[in-house]
Parts: structure tokens; C-alpha cells; sequence
């Protein structure tokens, strides 16, 4: 578990830093998605049907997609009980697909507005921690996820479909209809990992960046 904990580890040393630099013009909320990765009695299993923080259900075809379910319930949360909200970033080591979608050096973005995705690529420049955008296009993708039994699935039908992009789609889709926000979700499984088997801290940075804080932005 060097790296499935990436995500959480960036997006908390962002956190740290952020407040230790008291950046004055930033409110930050950190929601850590932590949970036991392992096997025993009151793991899910395939087939498995589980009803979301969102109120939705999903079929479970694919144990291994788990980090999207915690995420999934993550973005829900903040997105109807934190009050103003007006930007949720949520990162993660998400897909394996994200390496051959933008490689290693780059995390895969995705954002529902162009300018926040100018607005990330920016930040990634500036902060050091490299960013690129992936496929956005639900209306296309959401077909992956059919299920006849619950709202959706929690892996795609066809795997050679913009992968990563779907297991966007699937967190994006818990994300509460009433929110009027903006939303990144970043997939950084490339840029988290070095050869010698140890993480490289891809995130921290990339917070700071988003925040504006002095010298990476």
C-alpha cells in the first residue's frame, strides 16, 4: 500500500502546508478517504449491491474498483454537508489506465468547466506537479456503468473505452445535483510512483498551486 494511499497523502500534505503557510484567502475543508483494504467477513463481493452515501445504488462486477466507492462518498458529502462549497478537488491513484492515457510524469485531470481546467494545467506548470487533461464526456461514457439490477456498476463494460475517464465519471455521478460548484477530479497513478519503489509526493504542490500559495502559482 506504498501508493493506493497517494491520493489521501497528497491532498493532506497539501492541507499541512496550506495552513502552516496561513494562506489568508483560502477556506479548506480535507475529507481523507481511509479505509481497510482487506479480506474478511463483512468485505463486498462481486454482485454485491450497495446503496451510496448519494442515496444511489451500484452493482459491484469489480472488487479491485474499489477506491472510486469511498471517493464516490467522499464528493458526495462535500458536496451537501459542508455548506459553501465552491470548488471539490478529489485525487487518488485511481486507474492504471491514467498512465497510458497521460503517463507517468502527467496526472490525468478532468473538470467540468474549461477554465478550471486551464486553471489546473496552470497550477501543474507552475507548481512543478504536471497535469493534462483526460476525456470529459459523460452523455458518451455513463453507458459503461448500465446495470439491470441498481443505478449503475462500479467498473465499465468495455475496458478499451476511455477507461479513466469513466472511473471519473462513476465519482462524478455521486456528486449531489443541487451543488452549483465546480468539481477536479485527478487521477495521479503515473506521477505518485518512482522506479525504486518509493512515492514521490505528487500533490503537495499541486495543493499549494490551487491555493495560490507564493512560489507555486
Amino acid at each position: 500500500m506504498k501508493h493506493d494511499c497517494g491520493g489521501s497523502a497528497g491532498v493532506l500534505g497539501g492541507f499541512v502546508s496550506a495552513v502552516t503557510l496561513g494562506l489568508p484567502s483560502v477556506k479548506l475543508t480535507l475529507i481523507l478517504a481511509i479505509v481497510e483494504n482487506a479480506i474478511g467477513p463483512e468485505s463486498f463481493r462481486n454482485d454485491d449491491i450497495l446503496t451510496m452515501k448519494s442515496g444511489k445504488t451500484v452493482e459491484v462486477n469489480n472488487t479491485d474498483a474499489e477506491g472510486r466507492l469511498i471517493l464516490a462518498d467522499c464528493v458526495s458529502h462535500a458536496s451537501n454537508q459542508l455548506g459553501d462549497v465552491d470548488l471539490i478537488v478529489n485525487m487518488a491513484t485511481l486507474t492504471g489506465a491514467q498512465c497510458i492515457t497521460t503517463g507517468s510524469c502527467h496526472a490525468g485531470i478532468m473538470t467540468r468547466t474549461k477554465a478550471l481546467e486551464d486553471r489546473v494545467v496552470e497550477a501543474g506548470l507552475m507548481s512543478g506537479d504536471l497535469t493534462f487533461p483526460m476525456l470529459y464526456a459523460p452523455e458518451l461514457l455513463e453507458k459503461e456503468f448500465k446495470s439491470s439490477v441498481a443505478d449503475m456498476k462500479n467498473s465499465v463494460a468495455n475496458r478499451m473505452n476511455a477507461q479513466a475517464s469513466c472511473a471519473g465519471h462513476f465519482i462524478e455521478s455521486h456528486i449531489d445535483e443541487a451543488y452549483k460548484g465546480d468539481w477536479c477530479h485527478v487521477d495521479m497513478a503515473g506521477p505518485d510512483s518512482r522506479n525504486d519503489g518509493r512515492a514521490t509526493g505528487y500533490g503537495v504542490a499541486l495543493v499549494l498551486g490551487l491555493c495560490k500559495a507564493h512560489g507555486f502559482c
